[in-house]
C-alpha cells in the first residue's frame, strides 16, 4: 500500500467520482490513477467503488471505511511535516479563511499585532462564504477559519465562540425612522431593505426574526459587503441592516445608525481549527490574540472533547465578550 494510492482515493472523492478531474488535480494521467486504484483493491481484496461499466458511481460500504482511514493516515503524515517545519524553524506561514466582514472590520488590528510579534511568518488571507470557508478548513487548505455561520455544524472542526455582535439599521440623515422615539420591527418592514446575502453575517437570524413576527420585508438589494450596502443606502434605495462593527461615525457622517440589538438580538462569531491537524504554537497565539478568553490551554482542553456538543459545554462556562471596535488612530481620523 502506497501513500500515493491513498491520495488518489481521497482526490476521487473530492472530484465527485470523476477520475479525469482527479488525475488533473494531481497532475498525473487518468490511466495512472485507475491502475493504482486497481492495485489497491487487489492488495486489500475488496471493491472500493460501486461501478457502472468504467464509471465510478460511489464508494462501496468497504470503500467508505477505507476512505476514512486513508484521510486519517494522510493527515498524520501531514502533521509530521508540520511538526518538522516547526522544529526546524523553516519558512513558516499562517493561512486564514474568513468572510468580508471579518477581514474588513475585525481582523486588521489583530493581524497587525500578530505580525509585530511574528514578523518572519507569512500570513495569507482567503475570503469566501461561510460554507466555502468551512470546506477549506475541513480539507486542510487553511489553518484557521473565522465566520458566524457554518463552522459549528462540522464535526471535523473545533469551533469556538469569539465574540458577540449586534446589528444597526442605517439610514440617510433625517429618515422618518430616526424621528421615532422607539423603532419596532413593523416600522422597519415598511421600508425597502438593503442587507447581506443569504448565508452571510447572521442573515438567517435576521430572516427568522421577521418570520416570527409574520412580517414580509422587501429586500430590494443584497450584498456581501457592508460598504456596498452603505453606498446604496446613500443613493436612497432603502434602509440598510448591517453588523454594528461596520458603521463608523467618523467615516459615515452622512448616515445615521440605529442600534437594532433589541429587534434582532445578538449573533456569535466563531473561530475554528481542524480537529486532527497538528496545531503550531503560533496558531494558538493568533487565536488568543483574536479572542483572549481562548488561551492555548483552553483550546487544547477543547480538542480533547470527543465532539462539538461536549466542547460547547466547556465554552458554556465562558462569558463571550461583546465586540468593541478598536479606537481609530489619529491617522485614520484625518
Amino acid at each position: 500500500m502506497k501513500l500515493q494510492q491513498l491520495r488518489y482515493l481521497c482526490e476521487i472523492e473530492r472530484q465527485n467520482m470523476n477520475i479525469s478531474k482527479a488525475a488533473a488535480a494531481l497532475f498525473t494521467s487518468q490511466s495512472g490513477v485507475s491502475k493504482q486504484i486497481q492495485l489497491l483493491e487487489q492488495e486489500l481484496n475488496v471493491q472500493l467503488f460501486r461501478r457502472k461499466g468504467k464509471h465510478l458511481l460511489a464508494f462501496s460500504e468497504a470503500g467508505e471505511k477505507v476512505l476514512y482511514y486513508a484521510k486519517e493516515a494522510l493527515q498524520k503524515v501531514e502533521n509530521i511535516r508540520l511538526l518538522a517545519d516547526e522544529l526546524n524553524r523553516s519558512q513558516q506561514s499562517l493561512t486564514l479563511a474568513t468572510t468580508h466582514t471579518q477581514a474588513r472590520y475585525v481582523l486588521p488590528k489583530v493581524v497587525e499585532q500578530f505580525l509585530r510579534v511574528y514578523p518572519a511568518i507569512d500570513l495569507h488571507l482567503h475570503q469566501g462564504t461561510p460554507s466555502q470557508i468551512a470546506d477549506m478548513l475541513e480539507r486542510g487548505e487553511v489553518d484557521i477559519a473565522i465566520a458566524t455561520e457554518a463552522l459549528a455544524d462540522r464535526e471535523a472542526l473545533l469551533s469556538m465562540p469569539c465574540y458577540q455582535w449586534s446589528r444597526s439599521i442605517i439610514t440617510r440623515q433625517g429618515h422618518p425612522l430616526t424621528q421615532l422615539s422607539s423603532v419596532a420591527l413593523a416600522d422597519v418592514a415598511r421600508y425597502p431593505i438593503i442587507t447581506y446575502v443569504q448565508g452571510f453575517t447572521g442573515r438567517e437570524q435576521l430572516d427568522e426574526t421577521f418570520r416570527r413576527e409574520r412580517l414580509q420585508p422587501d429586500f430590494v438589494l443584497t450584498a456581501v459587503d457592508a460598504d456596498v450596502i452603505k453606498t446604496y443606502v446613500r443613493l436612497g434605495l432603502g434602509i440598510g441592516i448591517i453588523a454594528d462593527m461596520a458603521f463608523h461615525p467618523d467615516q459615515d457622517r452622512d448616515l445615521q445608525a440605529l442600534n437594532a440589538k433589541n429587534l434582532f438580538g445578538v449573533s456569535t462569531s466563531r473561530i475554528a481549527i481542524k480537529r486532527d491537524k497538528y496545531i503550531k504554537d503560533y496558531v494558538f497565539r493568533f487565536i488568543e490574540m483574536f479572542a483572549p478568553h481562548l488561551s492555548a490551554d483552553v483550546v487544547k482542553q477543547a480538542l480533547l472533547c470527543s465532539n462539538n456538543a461536549e466542547a460547547e459545554k466547556l465554552f458554556a462556562d465562558f462569558v463571550v465578550p461583546i465586540y468593541r471596535p478598536p479606537k481609530p488612530s489619529e491617522h485614520e481620523l484625518q
